[in-house]
């Protein structure tokens, strides 16, 4: 074992169950194994290594926070412009995390592994996410490019982890982001939009990117949780950006279970960003049944 400073990057294919679903296992593997062929390729390029793939997501190390900045963006432009072929449309969400890592047999483990993969469990399609902790260890014009998100409880730390987003898009010509040109981004954007439904009890809510809703045991709610673990306004989820946010506004606390997550995020007066999909607890763990849980889950909608 061999203890270091090191960068770690998780990158995973948002929402692959649906595509697995949808189009079968055979094109959707064949789908995610070319992509991260192109990924492979940009992360040794820019100075990284593979550590393992992992189904539909992939573990890169790299020796220092800015080239691991630089290779996510990298990565994101690279799906963004593979989005845009005729191909199955596949989108990426990273998190990457510099500090403390212990290397074993070419893997690798520690706390700045765990957050790294909190970090991308929570990242919504096409996002960027990584640490306060990181961006003092970025050079300054990468510093810049970037903006803090909230902060986030991880089970068995004291400290809340500070999230921040990379404003990966930006680069010093408007028009050229990382290579790639921005009416190719701007291509694959307009292709899709996200919206959030959020299911209780045979009833379904539909949030739009820039919409709010209400959750609690009251009527006046727009989802009405019918518990008594609830309060009567329990819980606000809001669009922010290409995100949805849920906003704690109890005295039980809320409950977020993301699918593919051994963790579970409780929240008390906080707010954190949902994943891709999974259970809301209110005033009780998510992870249970019980008429407390409600589901949601991201899903894409089609625009012209």
């Amino acid at each position: 074992m061999a203890s270091k400073q090191l960068a770690v990057l998780f990158a995973d294919v948002s929402d692959s169950t649906t595509i697995y679903e949808s189009i079968g296992d055979s094109r959707a593997l064949a789908a995610i194994t070319s992509l991260f062929g192109e990924l492979s390729a940009k992360v040794k390029a820019g100075g990284g290594k593979v550590v393992k793939t992992l189904g539909d997501g992939m573990v890169c190390q790299f020796k220092d926070a800015d080239a691991a900045f630089n290779a996510a963006c990298e990565l994101q432009a690279t799906a963004v412009a593979a989005e845009a072929g005729d191909g199955p449309k596949l989108t990426l969400k990273v998190g990457f995390n510099f500090g403390p890592v212990v290397t074993e047999g070419g893997d690798v483990f520690g706390d700045t592994v765990n957050v790294c993969a909190r970090l991308s469990g929570l990242a919504g399609p096409h996002q960027v996410l990584t640490t306060r902790q990181t961006l003092d260890a970025l050079s300054p014009s990468l510093r810049s490019r970037t903006r803090q998100l909230h902060a986030l409880k991880v089970r068995g730390r004291v400290a809340e982890v500070k999230v921040c987003e990379v404003l990966w898009r930006a680069g010093p010509d408007p028009d050229v982001t990382e290579g790639y040109s921005r009416s190719a981004l701007n291509q694959a954007a307009k292709a899709r939009s996200w919206i959030l439904k959020l299911t209780y009890g045979g009833n379904t809510v539909v949030l739009e990117p820039k919409g709010t809703v209400t959750l609690g045991r009251d009527k006046a709610n727009d989802l009405v949780v019918s518990s008594t673990k609830a309060s009567r306004v329990h819980a606000r989820i809001y669009g922010r950006g290409a995100n949805f946010v849920i906003v704690d506004q109890s005295s039980n606390g809320t409950h977020v279970a993301i699918d593919g997550n051994t963790r579970e995020i409780t929240l008390r007066r906080e707010e954190a960003v949902l994943g891709e999909r999974g259970y809301i607890g209110l005033g009780g763990p998510a992870s249970k049944q019980g008429d407390h849980v409600l589901r949601y889950r991201l899903e894409i909608r089609k625009t012209t």
